[in-house]
């Protein structure tokens, strides 16, 4: 990466606490299905389907959480990009 001037820099990024929040984020999401899922004690069928549904919801957070966190500390790309 170059560096480039201007207010989002990434001065204060840190790869260390993005690891953390984005592993944080999908903990939260696999705790919500496992809670669902001791809750309704569904049938084995339903709780796989609840427990991939957990897992896709992890994913989709940690992603969620990784790109909020590199736009706010480096900004939207200059290409105009929505990657």
């Amino acid at each position: 990466m170059t560096g480039s001037s201007g207010p989002n820099r990434g001065d204060d990024f840190s790869l260390a606490r993005l690891a953390l929040f984005s592993l944080g984020a999908a903990v939260a999401a696999l705790v919500v299905a496992t809670v669902v899922i001791v809750v309704l004690k569904p049938s084995p069928g339903v709780g796989l389907a609840i427990g991939l549904v957990g897992v896709v919801a992890a994913i989709a957070a940690m992603g969620v959480v990784s790109k909020r966190m590199t736009r706010k500390a480096f900004g939207d790309p200059e290409d105009g990009s929505r990657s």
